[in-house]
């Protein structure tokens, strides 16, 4: 199964939004890449994220293989739609502190 999604954070693809990335990737069996302007990385790897050098607006293609492929791109599709929400929560609170 393969999807498209736009980034659109304002700073692009820094550690927590990576993080997070991670983080669902590692929720699920399937085997899941993305993918940017023909560089690919493991989303299990964060430094391979990080490497794609992904800034706003970039276009990602998300790659799922396995049993779960279905409930992963599901995860994929609301955690880039929902704007990476606790990236934006974090940012909020370190600006009032």
């Amino acid at each position: 199964m393969r999807a498209t999604f736009a980034l659109n954070l304002a700073e692009g693809l820094h550690a927590r939004p990576a993080a997070l990335i991670v983080r669902t990737a590692q929720r699920f069996a399937s085997r899941i890449t993305l993918e940017k302007d023909g560089a690919t990385a493991n989303a299990r790897s964060i430094l391979g994220l990080l490497g794609l050098a992904a800034g706003r607006g970039s276009q990602l293609k998300i790659a799922v293989q396995g049993p779960d492929a279905p409930q992963a791109l599901a995860a994929f599709k609301l955690l880039f739609e929902s704007g990476f929400p606790k990236v934006d929560s974090k940012a909020n609170e370190l600006r009032h502190d």
